[in-house]
């Protein structure tokens, strides 16, 4: 637990777990300060439910494009990422104001910030107007790069130096979603690729940024304070859009923007960013090479697209470059 996790409290908690024991210090307002000791988890079980949390969010990740199509069927790009972004920042910044979370500190809003110009605005707005153009399957494939872009910034961000296997399996999964790519485009990359491929850029500095952050911050804090500084932008964006793109409230439409907001938007980021902080960037980044895979399956099953022919080969040899990853010091 970090002291912000405390803030509801008259005190303060502050663990440090860089060792086998964790000292515990405990704060009260008039008696003074008192420390004790007391084992911490077992690095193991900590890796183990770091997998497990960055697995959720890349659960919820998979599911963003099929909810992006649901929800262009009655709404246009910008009133779409507007509104998603708007809904999450309600529930972000709501949650922050119930438990009386302290602001962070000057030295971490930079971060927040690229976490707010990535995640919050440039990813979502990027694919959203790839998908005008592109299939859920093909973008999904593309982004299938992130991984590999999120490991690259992070190196170059904290000088991390991962293994030469590792950055071996993650330029054969990189190289995998390529191909898989190219072949399913006829090897002529459009607009929507380009979009994509932006989207890409941005998106590895808010994932690596935000990772980074959640090492000082709870995971669910970083996005909500991003949400909270892009909402000036988001709101004014969405009466904005509300007022000069026509809107059309199907069941499909307003059950995409209700996933968006409060899925991936907020809760997938959520365990995302707390799963990052445990296991690290580079490794809880491979976890997303699976992503572009399970986003082929909804897409057939919630938008009836046809799959791919050369899925499951990519998907196993997909999934052998994430073991690869995952059992490789980073």
């Amino acid at each position: 637990m970090r002291d912000n996790d405390s803030a509801i409290a008259a005190g303060g908690i502050a663990v440090d777990t860089d060792t086998d024991t964790a000292a515990v210090t405990v704060t009260t307002g008039t008696t003074g300060t008192t420390t004790r000791e007391r084992p911490a988890a077992p690095r193991a079980t900590t890796s183990t439910r770091g997998v497990l949390l960055a697995a959720l969010g890349v659960a919820s990740f998979s599911l963003t494009f099929p909810a992006t199509a649901w929800a262009l069927e009655g709404m246009h790009p910008w009133t779409v990422v507007m509104l998603r972004s708007v809904l999450a920042a309600v529930l972000g910044g709501g949650a922050l104001l119930a438990l009386r979370v302290r602001v962070p500190e000057r030295r971490h809003w930079a971060g927040i910030a690229v976490v707010a110009g990535g995640v919050v605005l440039g990813f979502p707005l990027l694919t959203t107007l790839a998908l005008q153009t592109s299939t859920t399957s093909h973008a999904a494939v593309v982004v299938g790069l992130l991984p590999l872009t999120t490991a690259a910034y992070s190196a170059v961000r904290t000088g991390a130096r991962p293994s030469r296997t590792f950055w071996t399996a993650s330029l054969a999964g990189a190289v995998i979603v390529i191909g898989f790519a190219v072949q399913q485009s006829g090897g002529a990359p459009d607009t929507g690729d380009l979009f994509l491929f932006a989207a890409l850029l941005v998106c590895a500095a808010g994932y690596a940024e935000g990772g980074r952050l959640a090492r000082h911050l709870p995971g669910w804090q970083v996005i909500g304070w991003a949400l909270v500084l892009a909402l000036p932008i988001t709101a004014t964006g969405a009466a904005f859009a509300l007022s000069a793109e026509p809107l059309r409230l199907t069941g499909h439409a307003v059950g995409g923007l209700l996933w968006l907001g409060l899925g991936p938007s907020f809760l997938g980021m959520v365990v995302w960013y707390r799963g990052m902080a445990a296991i690290g960037v580079s490794r809880a980044s491979q976890l997303q090479l699976a992503q572009p895979l399970l986003t082929l399956v909804w897409s057939v099953l919630l938008l009836g697209e046809q799959l791919p022919p050369a899925a499951p080969i990519a998907a196993v040899a997909v999934l052998v470059c994430i073991a690869v990853t995952q059992r490789t010091r980073s």
